[in-house]
């Protein structure tokens, strides 16, 4: 009889058998420590992958130390730590709702050179307007909001927010090496990001979402591939520039299940990652975001899976993917945290997202 470990081995090889990807890798963590971590295809378990917006959980397990501390606090106005911010009609923006995707301002541009200093991210933060009235929606902050959330961090701080997040949150985690803002010569084993597939059709999209096209953000193939230029992962842009194996991600999972470093305030962390601050619909899906302070909460309505779960896992589920089908989560109830890392960028959005299920469902039987 195959074990749950075994069927989930098989579905991870699938498609680099069908010469779809190039590499993957799986990781299962429980009980505080790492269970099985595997790579398939041309990688090893040292080769480190860009897990793009998955480095949200980490940014924001930052801020929930200074929430803690009482540095930040979630209710307040950005500009009570930002005042340069407060144009545009931006002044009325909470942290909370920087940190939920409410925020307003979800097309914001930030580019190089701009984003290489705190005067360069000042500057545009300025010059920023709003999308739609804050609060009034849930639209996706692809790497705005992360922009303005490192540098409150910076701020508040005197700090800067890579040194931080590795000094306080991935090395307490156990997490050896540094994953955002890594120097020219700490890049040697990053697997190099390609495109695969092709995507797919309008009526593919209809006959599965009800929409025949989806909308253009800054999500675009040339914007992930950008991820395999050294300075772009030199940057570490806060909203997806992280760059970790699998085993990592798994690992940072079990921190926040157990937390034995003592890293966060526990009532931060319970709240943070166990209570839904925003469920409003997103706006293009309709799918409610049942998000936390940060990270996104598998919920009990049965829409699960079109948040990035499997159909397995408890209700309590918490984790944050990332583009090109990267998958993190943990699962209070079981005790697991799931990882998968790829460099193959599958074009086709409905067979990623099947693919994210089918893993995140086997990996919570294990």
């Amino acid at each position: 009889m195959t074990t749950p470990l075994e069927a989930l081995r098989v579905r991870a090889q699938r498609e680099i058998d069908a010469g779809l990807l190039p590499s993957c890798q799986i990781a299962i963590a429980r009980n505080d420590g790492l269970e099985h971590f595997e790579a398939f295809g041309d990688a090893t378990t040292e080769t480190r992958y860009p897990v793009f917006s998955a480095t949200k959980g980490f940014v924001a397990s930052l801020v929930w130390i200074l929430v803690g501390e009482e540095k930040i606090a979630p209710e307040a106005k950005v500009t009570e730590y930002l005042p340069e911010f407060g144009t545009n009609g931006k002044d009325v923006i909470t942290v909370e709702q920087v940190m939920l995707h409410t925020a307003g301002f979800p097309h914001a541009p930030l580019a190089p050179p701009a984003w290489d200093t705190h005067e360069g991210r000042v500057e545009r933060f300025a010059k920023w307007r709003l999308n739609w009235e804050p609060g009034s929606t849930y639209e996706y902050h692809a790497t705005s909001a992360h922009w303005v959330l490192a540098e409150i961090v910076d701020r508040v701080t005197g700090g800067d927010y890579r040194d931080l997040l590795e000094a306080r949150v991935t090395r307490p985690a156990g997490i050896d090496r540094r994953v955002l803002g890594l120097a020219a010569d700490d890049q040697a084993d990053i697997a190099e990001l390609v495109n695969v597939g092709e995507p797919a059709t309008p009526d593919e999209l209809e006959a599965a979402l009800g929409v025949r096209e989806l909308p253009v953000t800054e999500v675009t193939p040339d914007a992930l591939l950008a991820f395999n230029l050294p300075a772009v992962r030199e940057v570490g842009i806060p909203g997806g520039g992280g760059v970790m194996r699998a085993a990592d991600l798994a690992c940072f999972y079990q921190a926040l299940l157990h937390d034995r470093a003592g890293v966060w305030d526990a009532a931060v962390l319970r709240d943070a990652t166990g209570r839904v601050r925003n469920n409003l619909p997103e706006r293009w899906t309709g799918v409610p975001a049942s998000r936390g302070l940060g990270v996104v909460i598998a919920g009990d309505d049965g829409l699960a899976h079109l948040r990035g779960f499997g159909k397995v896992g408890s209700h309590r589920t918490f984790g944050h993917n990332g583009a090109g089908g990267q998958i993190a989560w943990a699962d209070p109830e079981s005790g697991i945290s799931f990882a998968y890392t790829t460099n193959g960028l599958d074009q086709h959005v409905l067979r990623e997202g099947r693919r994210g299920i089918a893993l995140s469902s086997l990996a919570a039987q294990v």
